[in-house]
């Protein structure tokens, strides 16, 4: 008797996958294949390597991408900005005390693997919203991994 070699489409992933990323089914968590973020872009949570958000959502917000915040308890951040986020999902309630930026509401941002906090969403009184995540709470293309 010869054993027959079974393959599942649905976890393989094909050779011809050029966008880096791959899937956990059993985690439900996206994370890079065994190559380098600095190749495809893609910024990862430090906690557990979650794909967050691409270079390209990048924005500049108040004139610059980067800015330095202390927040009311004296805790200094260094923020980077971008137009979405999909690793991230909100937690708790919206609110506008000590908005770093006038005329947006912030709600907290965690990392939807490990819930890590990873910084802010940002909504205008317009329809327009971005993020604000911790800098060094990411592994960004070009510094240093895990």
């Amino acid at each position: 008797m010869t054993s027959a070699s079974i393959t599942l489409p649905l976890f393989r992933i094909s050779s011809e996958n050029k966008s880096g990323v791959e899937s956990d089914p059993v985690k439900g968590k996206q994370t890079l294949k065994d190559t380098s973020s600095d190749e495809y872009g893609f910024l990862l949570c430090r906690q557990c390597g979650q794909v967050i958000t691409h270079c390209s959502a990048q924005i500049a917000v108040e004139g610059q991408h980067a800015h330095t915040f202390a927040n009311p308890h004296g805790i200094v951040f260094e923020i980077g900005c971008y137009k979405s986020a999909d690793g991230c999902d909100p937690m708790g309630p919206s609110s506008a005390e000590f908005s770093w930026f006038p005329g947006y509401y912030w709600q907290i941002a965690v990392c939807r693997c490990c819930r890590i906090h990873l910084g802010w969403i940002f909504s205008g009184n317009r329809a327009d919203s971005f993020f604000g995540l911790i800098i060094d709470r990411l592994i960004l293309p070009g510094r240093t991994k895990m």
